[in-house]
Order: C-alpha cells, then structure tokens, then sequence
C-alpha cells in the first residue's frame, strides 16, 4: 500500500447530492492516474439509516424499531417494503444507463429479500416465546445497518464506472460471511485486495466485527470505519467531505456573512466539538488519528476549490483566540446534593455507575463539598430512570434535575487574558443570565449554562464579542 494515498468519507447529506459529489469530490476535474491513490468510505443515501433502524432526531420508528416494538400496530414488513422503495427510488434517480440502473436495483432486491427472510425466522421462533432473543436481535440491527451502506457503496461504484472510473465496491458488512473477525482483521483482509494505484475503492461505511460494530460505535460508526482505513493503510491524510464547513458558529444563528471558517485546528477542539455533538469527527475516530500521526482535513462538498479545515495534532494558534462558539440547546443538569458527603469517598463513584449504566451522555460535571452536578445530554425518561435508581441506592440525598442550555467557547489556546469577563460582559449587557460557568485551566474551552430560551441569543453575542471584535482588531493591527 502506497503512503502517497488519501482516505476519505462522504456523508449520507452530501451522497444525497450525487450529482455535486461527482462533480466536486468523487472526480472532481480529475482524469487518468489523477483519480486514483484515494479510497472513499461512503456512509447511507440521507434518511436511509434511518427508515432501517429509527429516526435519528425524532425517534420514529423504522423496521428495527417496528420488529422489536410490542405496539399493535407495529408492521416490520411494510417498514423493510418502504427501505426497498426508498433505495430503488435513489437508484433510479441516479443511474442513465439501463443496464447499471438493473443491476443497482438486483442488488438492493437480492438484501432485501435475505434480509426478509432472517427476520420472518426470528419472528416465528419469537412466537413461542420461549426464546430468548437478545444477541440474535443486535445481530439484525448490525445487518440493517450494512444494508445502507452497501446500497450506497455498490451504486456509486456502478455509476464511477459508466463515467470511465475504475471502481471497485468493497464490502466490508461481512454479508454471508460464516466467520466474524475483528474489526482490524476485517479492515486488513480487505486492504490487501485493494491497488489505490489502479483502482477507486468505495468502500462500505459499515463493516460487521466480532465485538458488534454499531453495539459499540452506535451511529457513529461509519467515522471509526473511516479512521481504521487510514489508519491501517498507512494515509498520507484523512479528509471527511460534509455538507458545510468547520465554521466559528453556526451560519443560520449568527448568519452566512458572520460565520468564519476555521480554516485550521487541533484534536483538542475536534473532542470538544464532538462531547458537544457537533458532527466534525467521531471523538473514537479522531482519537485513532491523533495518535497515528495523520491529519484530517474537514471540506465543504459544495465548496469544491476550498481546502476546507486542516485538523492536527500540534497546532496551536499563534495567538490566544477563539476559534469557535457553540453549544447543546438543552441538557439536564442532575444535582446530587448529600450533606453527609463531606470528607466520605464513594459518591461519585457510585453515580457515575449509574449513569454508565443507564448509558447517560456526560458533557459536564461540578461538584463542590455537598454537591455533584452531572450535566447530562439525555431525554427526560432516562433521567427519570437514574433519579430513581439513586434514589433508591441514596435515601437521604436530594437529587433533582433542571434542564439548561450551554454555551461553549472554544478554541486551541483561548488564555487571551480578560477573555471570560468579556463574555460574562457581553451576556450581561445582552440581559442573558448566567447560571453556571466552567473553565479548564487547559484553556481549549470555557462552558456557560443558560436558560434554554437565551441560547440562539448568547450565541450570537458571544460570537459578535469574542470573534467578530477579535477580527475587528486583528485587521486595525494589519492597517497600523
């Protein structure tokens, strides 16, 4: 494998637009060898994960969601009928030559119809409810995710090839695979067949391991598979191709003509981003990366000239600034408050299981001599279901949860001196209360908790105070 190669991911928003991702990414004006040394991961069309397992954001159910649901109304198959539809549809959209369309289209019927099959099998050992059916379930749910991915895949590689590309689909979901290796087993076999040098791989942005791919990786899972591929193979560099770029703040808050692009960072502000939810790189992904020593490259697939923002592991900015400011609109601040916790050890601990085991999202915690603050990304039900477990583990503490908003301001080196009374400032004079505040003496982030009503507010007036000035003033020194 030659080290000259890129690795490189498009998301499911960006492979929905097809014809842009040929033209700016794919081949990109590219011909000859040009097009070659580069792998592309390829996650699922937008919206197809989501009919297979459920909506993302909404939580509507999609044919994992109907089979495992005990709702009456609950119809798996007409669920796996809409998938079906929803690829052939994609396909058709997509392909002008006849022959691939048939072909795209056998091959989503050919999944489809196995993946019918298993699950009628499941259904009918289920009826006699004797079995318990726990590890066969999650096995489903890792097939339905592959079956996304290896739509995408295996089509854009049918359609590279009716432009004269030599493509070749790798397909990494194990499909009818009697053994289940590990992940980097997987990934290595694979790497070994591909010539980066003669062929284009498109390569599955799902790939089935022992230890369950999306059982450990959830939806995330298609970065760890790009981060893996770069990392066994050796990458020159990572880029990751999205519908937008890494930008200061989010262009439709504080608007397209104040949103700067970032243009250059570190791992450091790529693990606040993704502890926040921000979609830049899997906190898993980037962590493989980092410490192999290989860049990543976020670009905009719609701005095909730009080179987008370069991530690594040492940069520091030149100057202590901001770089970007976001947040989470709404998190549950879970307040353990014991007055017997003083000088005793073992609350924490004890808390911090239970959340692990409710699988509770921790963005933030605080704590001071009776006091520990879990500021936690998760929905009320789970909430309610940790409260009461503690509860019952902690008879005579008071434990009570508030929904907040934080805002975080981020950036590689943020010691500006002054830099936190001119946010607290800016959010006073804008009238937005300040319920709490964290700042790490490793200066890549400072956390302010609002009330949920403020964020879009404090957003933009962070913004304006700590990047729109500082640009301000960085220009005033240019002109002196």
């Amino acid at each position: 494998m030659t080290e000259l190669h890129s690795v490189e991911k498009i998301g499911g928003t960006s492979m929905a637009a097809t014809r842009t991702v040929f033209d700016n990414v794919l081949i990109g004006g590219r011909t000859g060898a040009d097009l070659y040394r580069r792998m592309f991961v390829v996650s699922a069309f937008a919206g197809i994960t989501d009919l297979l397992l459920e909506h993302k954001k909404n939580g509507e159910a999609g044919v994992f969601a109907q089979f495992v649901s005990d709702e009456p109304d609950a119809d798996w198959s007409a669920a796996l009928d809409d998938v079906r539809a929803a690829m052939r549809s994609r396909n058709n959209e997509m392909f002008t030559v006849s022959a691939s369309c048939i072909e795209a289209n056998q091959f989503v019927d050919d999944r489809i119809d196995t993946m019918r099959t298993c699950l009628e099998d499941l259904d009918r050992l289920r009826a006699h409810g004797q079995f318990l059916l726990t590890e066969p379930l999650a096995t489903i749910r890792e097939m339905l995710s592959g079956l996304g991915e290896a739509h995408s895949a295996h089509s854009t590689a049918l359609l590279l090839r009716d432009r004269g590309v030599n493509a070749v689909f790798v397909d990494l979901t194990g499909w009818g695979d009697s053994e289940t290796p590990t992940l980097d087993e997987r990934i290595s076999a694979a790497l070994e067949t591909i010539d980066v040098e003669t062929t284009l791989p498109i390569i599955t942005g799902y790939a089935a391991s022992k230890a369950g791919t999306v059982r450990r990786y959830d939806r995330g899972y298609s970065e760890i598979i790009f981060s893996r591929l770069a990392v066994l193979s050796s990458a020159r560099e990572a880029i990751i191709h999205k519908e937008f770029h890494l930008s200061s703040a989010d262009p439709r808050l504080v608007g397209t003509d104040k949103a700067r692009k970032i243009g250059r960072t570190n791992y450091d502000v790529a693990d606040q981003l993704a502890n926040l939810g921000m979609e830049a790189v899997h906190p898993g992904a980037g962590q493989g990366l980092r410490q192999a020593g290989i860049s990543l490259r976020v670009r905009n697939t719609f701005d095909r000239e730009d080179g987008g923002t370069l991530i690594c592991s040492d940069y520091v900015s030149d100057k202590p600034r901001v770089e970007i400011i976001t947040g989470i609109r709404s998190l549950c601040a879970l307040q353990f408050f014991e007055q017997d916790m003083v000088g005793v050890k073992g609350f924490d601990t004890e808390i911090l299981e239970t959340l692990t085991r409710h699988k509770a999202w921790i963005v933030s915690k605080a704590s001071n001599a009776n006091t520990i603050t879990h500021y936690l990304a998760a929905k009320s039900a789970l909430v309610r279901r940790v409260v009461a477990d503690l509860e019952k583990r902690f008879p005579n503490a008071t434990i009570t949860g508030q929904t907040v908003a934080m805002v975080s301001v981020i950036g590689s080196d943020i010691s500006k001196p002054g830099l936190v009374a001119e946010a607290l400032t800016a959010l006073h004079e804008a009238g937005i209360e300040v319920m709490g505040m964290q700042y790490q003496i490793r200066n890549v982030d400072v956390q302010f908790l609002i009330d949920p009503k403020s964020f879009d507010a404090a957003v933009r007036v962070l913004h304006d105070a700590l990047i729109m000035q500082q640009d301000k003033t960085s220009e005033k020194s240019k002109a002196a």
